[in-house]
């Protein structure tokens, strides 16, 4: 019987285990096209605006009530400075605008009174331990995941005050990574990857940018991450004459090619340095010349942001897989 069985299996081939499924193959990488085109990102931003209500009789807000900036206008000149600087690679749209009339809950569930928060603001009594905003309850309140997985929005401005507990950027979502701050806990679930950045409308566009530029610092890092040597062309564009002597290109956003410390913009020091060639990106000319803070404003931290930013390579085509737009990377995490 065995034997009849054998051979109408070898004459039929019933009973076969199908064969194993191909594994997908590996996506093939980059190829190295000089004229791939730079495209423009256009980035739809979700702002919400935290801007409680602090004298119930008057309703007066607690950004008038301090004479603080009005969100709307650092978002103008944010946006503005970015396609600027992008060379127009870059543009923002505000898709929704929420004001919120509350303070934004913390991660115990505390959530700060008018009184209390005063208290904090002029230095009475400590802030609330732990200070870190609950950024689940945010998800949750306005339906963040959703409105990513549903390509609604791009990523999230979230507009607060002195010791309101935001990062000043925040990865989400599937393998999210280092962004300034450990990726978000909890939005493994959602499939792309989205920035939240954290704005204080106690400060000004400068600010802003120095927020962002961190996240350039971050995002930029990793892209290059599999390169070394002279491949890597991020760690060349943020070299200083501090740590590279003679060598200096723009330098990173708290070391401007001449400083000799943390946040350092105003040196009037004369160095050395690459910064011109990155105009001739990627056909550098081995130009040199000498530089010092009157470059990029003297200490002005808004001006020494755009400076170092309006150097970006912002081009066509790609070099070791890497596009030669780096902002598309910068705006786009789920191209890193």
């Amino acid at each position: 019987m065995s034997f009849l069985l054998d051979l109408l299996r070898k004459i039929f081939g019933f009973g076969k285990k199908p064969p194993a499924p191909k594994p997908d193959p590996k996506p093939a990488p980059p190829v190295n096209d000089p004229n791939e085109p730079a495209n423009i990102t256009v980035n739809r931003v979700l702002a919400i605006i935290y801007n409680p209500t602090m004298d119930a009789e008057t309703g007066e807000k607690l950004a008038d009530q301090e004479g603080w900036h009005r969100p709307a206008d650092l978002m103008t000149g944010f946006s503005a400075d970015l396609q600027e600087t992008s060379h127009g690679m870059v543009r923002n749209e505000i898709i929704e605008r929420i004001d919120v009339d509350e303070f934004p809950v913390k991660a115990d569930g505390f959530r700060y009174s008018p009184s209390q928060y005063l208290d904090v603001l002029h230095g009475i009594t400590p802030q609330h331990e732990p200070h870190q905003v609950d950024y689940q309850a945010i998800l949750g309140d306005f339906n963040i995941a959703e409105r990513v997985e549903n390509n609604e929005i791009d990523e999230v401005w979230v507009f607060a005050f002195p010791y309101a507990g935001f990062y000043e950027s925040v990865m989400a979502g599937k393998d999210a990574f280092w962004c300034n701050a450990p990726p978000l806990e909890g939005t493994a679930h959602i499939s792309r990857r989205f920035l939240m950045m954290g704005f204080s409308y106690e400060r000004g566009v400068g600010e802003m940018l120095e927020a962002f530029t961190h996240r350039i610092e971050s995002i930029m890092k990793k892209t290059f991450a599999k390169t070394s040597g002279d491949a890597n062309l991020w760690k060349r564009y943020t070299r200083y004459d501090k740590k590279n002597p003679g060598q200096a290109n723009l330098g990173n956003v708290h070391f401007a090619p001449n400083s000799l410390r943390d946040y350092d913009w105003g040196d009037p020091r004369f160095v050395s340095s690459n910064c011109d060639d990155w105009y001739n990106f990627p056909d550098f000319q081995g130009i040199t010349r000498q530089v010092n803070a009157s470059e990029w404003g003297n200490g002005d931290i808004r001006l020494h942001h755009r400076w170092w930013m309006d150097h970006i390579p912002h081009v066509a085509g790609r070099i070791n897989g890497i596009h030669n737009n780096w902002w598309q990377y910068i705006m786009d995490p789920q191209k890193v």
